[in-house]
């Protein structure tokens, strides 16, 4: 589950499911680290699509480019999260931490950001850039494919960067995110368009409107947000219903 896709050429199998920040351009696949975003673990439906992202030095490279900052916009990301000081906010496919400093910043010292992955390698980089920046409030954590392992009604935000596509049964996931949130609180959804040059192979990606119908199936109340303010993703924004 990390969180940004690099260029999706075919790599071998991967045991877990995650999504990398920012994937690059499919006209340069071929250029792209060998454990790339993706793989032959995809099906349609309910199945999450797999790849191997244990290299987590040779990604962070590409996941924490300074260049992604003119897509991605993580002011702008922030600035829709609306995160309270004090809060406790999920990083989910946190990969290399591209968003971590910042969500650290807005929960500040009273707060605690979960930032969370299936990779073992990505949640030990994680952990190492966590002391590196001394973000105290920063937790890197292991969690299972199926499972965030998140306190019942114990947070506030759940951020999901380019990682809804690597979940096996979404519907069932969204679920458990459901359960995790305090009143009040959203999950955010953040994924490549079909229109993007970058992100997975076409057949891999999940447009806004399925997003919405899966966030849904879980019990959740979800809803597009400004389709335009990303140029290469969709938000979807999404709370309990009441």
């Amino acid at each position: 589950m990390v969180l940004l896709c690099a260029a999706c050429a075919p790599a071998s199998p991967a045991a877990s499911p995650r999504a990398p920040a920012g994937e690059a351009p499919q006209a340069v696949a071929a250029e792209a680290p060998p454990h790339a975003h993706g793989g032959p673990g995809h099906a349609h439906g309910a199945d999450g699509f797999h790849k191997d992202f244990s290299d987590a030095a040779g990604f962070s490279a590409h996941f924490d480019d300074p260049a992604r900052d003119a897509w991605q916009r993580p002011s702008e990301v922030m600035a829709h999260l609306r995160i309270e000081p004090g809060s406790v906010v999920v990083d989910l496919g946190a990969g290399t931490g591209y968003f971590v400093a910042a969500l650290s910043q807005r929960v500040g010292p009273s707060g605690k950001v979960l930032a969370l992955d299936v990779e073992p390698k990505m949640v030990e980089f994680l952990a190492q850039r966590a002391r590196r920046e001394q973000l105290g409030n920063v937790e890197a954590k292991l969690v299972a494919p199926d499972d965030p392992a998140l306190p019942p009604q114990g947070v506030a935000r759940i951020l999901i960067v380019n990682t809804w596509h690597h979940i096996d049964d979404r519907a069932s996931y969204a679920r458990r995110l459901c359960a995790a949130l305090a009143p009040g609180g959203e999950v955010w959804v953040i994924d490549f368009t079909p229109e993007s040059d970058l992100g997975p192979p076409p057949d891999h990606r999940l447009d806004a409107a399925r997003v919405v119908s899966e966030l849904e199936a879980g019990g959740l109340d979800a809803e597009v947000v400004e389709p335009e303010q990303l140029p290469k993703q969709y938000l979807v924004r999404a709370v309990a219903r009441p």
